[in-house]
């Protein structure tokens, strides 16, 4: 047999991974002194199907709980912009969040079945929205989260009113990305309005099976009467599909115990249930938080294993949407991005999902001290941040920053040269933390001044 030649580094990197793959095996996770990527919820489950009441994975027959984030109408400014890989990996990476809903609206301004007032031909505002929707499935895909499609009906009320339209669609999606393990098609948002059980029941019977004549395993979510709530009613007379879920959506500061009660009727009868719509706001998504029936309400959901969606990824200036309104970032948000609703829904997803770090962003710097020293030099000394990997120092002979120079130190006191004398500096410094080759960075600490007199 020939000799391994294996130096110790080698060998020790051997050994830790063959000790990693029993562990994992047994259920044991271990932290190593190097970083092991972790793998993506579709990697570790692969494509999804529905027994019982249960969503669980097809490739380890193991229970999965989607926590996503639903995009505003993606027919407008505040929807589509969002619609990207930095996006979704900034709240899969950061947030927790394992799956992304595309809302599209099919009536409004740039509604997919009536476009409203918008110039386009109805051709160009149809073909606009699918890009947007393989746009999105595209940056799902390449970041292993699952992805809704969804048919947003609202203002049509009943889904059978473009149920022409619908057929057309689902028939072009469906046969698009029959071979993607991600997908999952929400075929009609909130009937409303009087739509009966009857009445969408009757659509489910028409576009399922176009959906399966592509698709024949992609779970596939029907809309409930009263804007996705009676999913007791539903309860008593379910479809005969496999792989079909129905929809319930709460707001919580409008929907209380008794539509938990509607939940509980239908579990209670095993109907596969997922939230694909939920707010900590009022109905309208405006008006009032109210976290503490929010919390009530993901305390069971969780307690079911069941699924939901975070209404809204957007800025809008409602109380729904996740981000600050006047936000301009579209991706990297750090916690000062987000609304008090985006806050708190979003660390309800960390601490849900076991991950107690909301961000990788360090804490501000909270103070700074400058002395001018002998040779035209400037003493920084920075009070230590906690997990920070450096510090980036700011400085310039303008109150505004203008024409600033930056430096980093990883040394929390540095030493400034070459300045110029009778000139007053302005100084602010923030903490920076790197994590798998990206830089996050902190808040900025108070500007400090001192005038070069040495």
């Amino acid at each position: 047999m020939k000799a391994w030649n294996v130096n110790k580094g080698n060998m020790r990197k051997w050994i830790g991974k063959a000790m990693l793959g029993v562990l994992c095996a047994c259920g044991v996770m271990l932290m190593l002194p190097w970083t092991v990527k972790a793998a993506t919820a579709v990697e570790t489950n692969g494509a999804l199907k529905v027994e019982g009441k249960k969503l669980v994975s097809q490739k380890t027959g193991t229970e999965v709980q989607l926590r996503g984030v639903s995009t505003h109408g993606i027919n407008w400014d505040v929807g589509y912009p969002y619609i990207s890989k930095a996006a979704f990996k900034t709240l899969r990476d950061k947030y927790s969040v394992n799956a992304i809903r595309l809302a599209m609206y099919t009536t409004e301004y740039y509604g997919y079945c009536d476009k409203g007032s918008a110039w386009e031909s109805k051709e160009t505002v149809q073909s606009t929205l699918k890009s947007r929707i393989d746009t999105g499935v595209q940056a799902a895909t390449d970041l292993g989260m699952y992805v809704i499609i969804d048919w947003h009906i609202l203002n049509d009320q009943t889904p059978k009113k473009y149920q022409s339209e619908a057929k057309k669609f689902f028939k072009e999606m469906s046969a698009k990305y029959a071979n993607y393990d991600n997908v999952i098609y929400e075929i009609c948002n909130e009937p409303n309005g009087g739509t009966s059980w009857s009445d969408i029941k009757s659509y489910a019977n028409t576009i399922i099976p176009i959906i399966r004549a592509n698709d024949s395993d992609a779970v596939i979510i029907v809309g409930t009467p009263t804007w996705s709530q009676d999913v007791d009613v539903v309860s008593k007379s379910p479809l005969s599909y496999d792989n079909v879920m129905y929809t319930l959506h709460f707001y919580s500061a409008t929907h209380q115990q008794s539509y938990r009660d509607k939940l509980q009727v239908a579990l209670d009868n095993g109907l596969p249930v997922m939230v694909t719509e939920f707010g900590v706001s009022e109905a309208s998504g405006a008006g009032s938080m109210n976290t503490a029936e929010a919390k009530k309400w993901l305390d069971m959901l969780d307690k079911n294993d069941i699924s939901y969606f975070a209404w809204s990824l957007s800025n809008k200036d409602e109380t729904a949407s996740l981000l600050k309104a006047g936000t301009s970032k579209k991706s990297g948000w750090t916690k000062s991005d987000l609304s008090p609703a985006g806050k708190w829904v979003l660390t309800q997803y960390n601490k849900r999902s076991g991950n107690t770090t909301v961000s990788y962003e360090p804490a501000k710097v909270g103070k700074i001290t400058l002395k001018n020293t002998k040779g035209k030099k400037l003493k920084i000394t920075i009070k230590k941040v906690s997990n920070a990997t450096g510090y980036q120092i700011k400085y310039s002979t303008k109150k505004s920053f203008k024409n600033a120079k930056t430096t980093k130190t990883t040394k929390t006191a540095y030493t400034l040269k070459k300045l110029k004398r009778e000139k007053t500096y302005y100084v602010k410094v923030r903490a920076y933390r790197v994590v798998d080759g990206k830089t996050y960075y902190g808040s900025y600490s108070a500007v400090k001044k001192v005038k070069i007199r040495k």
